[in-house]
């Protein structure tokens, strides 16, 4: 796999996700697509795609920096949840968010779980069930990103946090997120 063989470069040091069109990072998955399933077996396929590939990169040993500059939604945002660190633009068109339960859908490739690992149970849940939509500075303070910079120097400080190295896991325990429910009969 492509992944593999860049890890065996000498030198390689990490990978950076990155939208070369201006204002979207990754506005989510084409809907159709399910729609153009023709049986259960293609539609199997098709939905394990995403939780295979975003597995392999959040488990990746060298860091993978999300580099986010405009909207980030739906698979945009499960994607840069696997990505060890995320850094987004202060740019007004940068919203991060999870659209799906407006359609009538949930999270497919491991956001339901990751999300509220990395920001907290409560905060997670209202973003996956609200469909609220974060800028820049919401996400930081939320710690759903690790920096908010300008544009211009995007590219120039997620190289920087590969040099930095891969973080340790961010992500909260589970039983911290449980934690956060208070029960009540």
């Amino acid at each position: 796999m492509i992944l593999q063989q860049a890890q065996a470069i000498v030198g390689f040091k990490g990978i950076i996700i990155i939208s070369n069109k201006p204002g979207c990072f990754l506005a989510g998955a084409d809907i159709s697509m399910v729609s153009n399933c023709k049986t259960k077996e293609e539609a199997t396929r098709l939905a394990m795609i995403g939780p295979k590939l975003f597995n392999l990169l959040e488990n990746y040993p060298l860091p993978i920096v999300a580099a986010i500059d405009g909207v980030c939604l739906g698979g945009g945002l499960e994607l840069a949840l696997t990505c060890h660190v995320r850094i987004c633009t202060l740019s007004d068109k940068t919203r991060l968010g999870l659209p799906e339960v407006q359609l009538g859908l949930i999270l497919g490739s491991g956001g339901t779980q990751r999300l509220p690992r990395l920001i907290g149970l409560v905060n997670g849940l209202d973003l996956i069930l609200t469909s609220r939509q974060l800028r820049s500075k919401q996400s930081l303070k939320l710690d759903l990103v690790d920096d908010i910079v300008p544009a211009e120097i995007l590219l120039q400080t997620a190289i920087n946090w590969i040099y930095k190295g891969r973080k340790g896991k961010t992500c909260l325990p589970l039983m911290l997120c449980l934690s956060e429910i208070s029960y009540s009969r």
